[in-house]
């Protein structure tokens, strides 16, 4: 018995660190972007011109986040606009100034050279029935004074964009396996119902943790980095490579 649950643990670690000396690698070979302070933070054009689109719009978008952090993290955000609106409101929640920052970046800006990827997209009248519910969850985050981020195990960007996910559930929105921060228990919780009400989860500070469920798959959280599987829309989930499989974007 020994022996095999040497094995398990054997395996376990593989899984786990594999993935991330391969991130590693890519960052190494190319992933850099340079100085930060004079790194691209323009359009990545991924929405059209918000006078072009009268409709209300909710996205969610995800980017590496920048320099080495990158091997591990994104960076992700909430970008909404009312029906009619002629502009486009960003959310960021970030490690300078006021934790919460709006409208400091092109709504689908690249981050700091890094393409953004969609997280979620609701167009329309189920996005105008939305954006009440998300402008609600940001004004009454508890994280929102200078010096409440924390990158690891969070509250963090993608800490703070949980919080949305799990507040309104029609967004039917999972984050990426890299989003790390996204199992800091915001709430103190340290159980629940997932942000999709499709299953349960277990967290222990954020440090460590379990996912079940229909929409979130299952998820392994070992100090911020997920190993986990997605039967919904195939894909195995890796510490710093991310999903492979089929996207998260319906």
């Amino acid at each position: 018995m020994p022996c095999l649950l040497k094995k398990y643990v054997l395996i376990f670690l593989v899984l786990i660190i594999a993935p991330l000396l391969v991130s590693t690698a890519n960052y190494l070979r190319g992933d850099r972007r340079g100085n930060w302070q004079t790194a691209d933070r323009s359009s990545a054009g991924l929405l059209p011109a918000a006078a072009d689109h009268p409709e209300a719009l909710i996205r969610i978008y995800a980017a590496r986040t920048v320099r080495w952090r990158g091997i591990f993290a994104v960076h992700s955000w909430i970008v909404i606009k009312e029906r009619g609106a002629s502009r486009y409101n960003r959310y960021d929640y970030t490690a300078w100034g006021e934790p919460i920052r709006i409208d400091g970046f092109a709504a689908d800006g690249k981050w700091f050279g890094a393409l953004p990827q969609a997280v979620a997209s609701v167009d329309g009248a189920e996005a105008e029935k939305l954006i009440p519910e998300i402008r609600s969850v940001i004004e009454n985050y508890r994280f929102r004074a200078y010096g409440d981020y924390s990158a690891w195990p969070g509250p963090n960007s993608n800490t703070f964009v949980q919080a949305v996910l799990d507040a309104v559930p029609e967004l039917n929105a999972v984050l990426p396996p890299t989003a790390i921060g996204k199992d800091y228990p915001y709430r103190g919780q340290w159980f629940g119902l997932t942000s999709s009400r499709t299953g349960v989860f277990v967290s222990l500070g954020g440090y460590l943790g379990l996912t079940i469920g229909w929409m979130e798959g299952l998820e392994l959280n070992f100090f911020g980095g997920v190993l986990g599987l997605d039967i919904r829309r195939p894909a195995l989930k890796f510490p710093g490579l991310g999903r492979l499989g089929l996207p998260l974007s319906q």
